[in-house]
C-alpha cells in the first residue's frame, strides 16, 4: 500500500483485495495502483472480474477484504455517493437504465444532477454547452435532438462516454466501450479515445476489454486478470507480450505490434 505522502498522486490505491459474492471467488488479493496521468487498459477473459474490479474503483462496491482507496478516499470510511460523483463510468448497465425516449442532449446533461431522465431538474446554459460541446468531441452532436432509443449501438456508446465525462470527473472508467461495435464504429471509436488518451487534462482513464485490438494509442499501462487474480501489471509494452496473454487467456497466443495497435492470434 502506498504511503501517505505517496497516495496524494493515486487515483486508484487497492490493497490485496479480494470480493466474496455466495461462496464465489470474484477478485483475489488484487493490489494495484493508479497514477493521475495513466491510461489503463484492464485485460482478461469472461469471468475475470474485470468488471468486479472496476464497480469498486467506481465507488459502486467495497471490497471484502484487504483495502481500497479512490481519490484518496478509503471506502467504507468515506460518502459513496459524494465520492462516486468525481467518477465518470460508462458501462452496459447505464445502458438499460436509460429511457429510449430520453433527447441525446439529455442523456448527457442529466449527469450534472447524477439522474438518468430529466425530470424537473433545471440546467443553465453552461451545462447545455458542455452537454453539447462532448457531444462534439465523440461526432455525434448531430444527433443531439435524436431519441435515444433510436441509436445506433455504436452512437449510444459514443453518448455514455460524452455523459461519463459530463461532470469533469478526476478518474474515468468505460468497461467494454467497443463491445457489440462493427469494425468501423470500433475503429472510429478507438481513434476518438486515443485523442482523449492524448489531451493532458483528460481526468486518469481505465479502459476494461477482452480484446488488445481495442487498447487505443496514448494508453501506457495495463493490468491482466484472470480467475479473479493478477496475471501481469505494468507498463504497457511490457506487459501485453505473448506469454502474459496466453497466461491470462489459457491458450498459446501470438501478439504483434504495429504503428501504435496491438493484434493476438492463436499460435
Amino acid at each position: 500500500m502506498a504511503d501517505l505522502d505517496d497516495r496524494a498522486d493515486l487515483v486508484i490505491d487497492a490493497d490485496a483485495i479480494s470480493v466474496l459474492r455466495s461462496g464465489k471467488t470474484l477478485l483475489r488479493d488484487v493490489s494495484w495502483r493508479v497514477e493521475l496521468d495513466e491510461r489503463w487498459v484492464v485485460l482478461g477473459p469472461n469471468g475475470a472480474g474485470k468488471t468486479t474490479l472496476l464497480n469498486i474503483a467506481a465507488a459502486r462496491t467495497h471490497p471484502t477484504s484487504g483495502t481500497m482507496h479512490v481519490l484518496g478516499e478509503r471506502l467504507g470510511r468515506t460518502d459513496m455517493h459524494e465520492l462516486r460523483t468525481r467518477v465518470g463510468l460508462s458501462t452496459v448497465a447505464l445502458h438499460d437504465r436509460i429511457p429510449g425516449e430520453e433527447s441525446v442532449r439529455d442523456v448527457v446533461v442529466t449527469a450534472a444532477w447524477s439522474v438518468v431522465g430529466r425530470f424537473r431538474e433545471e440546467y443553465d446554459v453552461h451545462d447545455l454547452a458542455r452537454a453539447d460541446a462532448l457531444l462534439e468531441q465523440f461526432g455525434v452532436a448531430g444527433l443531439a435532438e435524436r431519441t435515444y432509443g433510436t441509436l445506433s449501438e455504436g452512437e449510444r456508446k459514443r453518448v455514455q462516454i460524452a455523459r461519463a465525462l459530463m461532470t469533469d470527473p478526476e478518474l474515468l472508467l468505460l468497461d467494454e466501450p467497443a463491445a457489440g461495435l462493427d469494425l468501423g464504429g470500433r475503429e472510429d471509436l478507438v481513434q476518438r479515445l486515443s485523442a482523449l488518451a492524448e489531451d493532458p487534462d483528460a481526468p486518469a482513464l481505465v479502459l476494461v476489454t477482452h480484446h488488445v485490438e481495442e487498447i487505443p494509442p496514448g494508453f501506457s499501462h495495463a493490468l491482466l486478470l484472470r480467475d479473479g487474480g493478477v496475471v501481469a501489471a505494468g507498463l504497457l509494452g511490457d506487459t501485453i507480450t505473448s506469454e502474459h496473454l496466453t497466461a491470462t487467456f489459457g491458450l498459446p497466443l501470438r501478439v504483434t505490434y504495429d504503428s501504435g495497435r496491438f493484434a493476438a492470434r492463436a499460435a
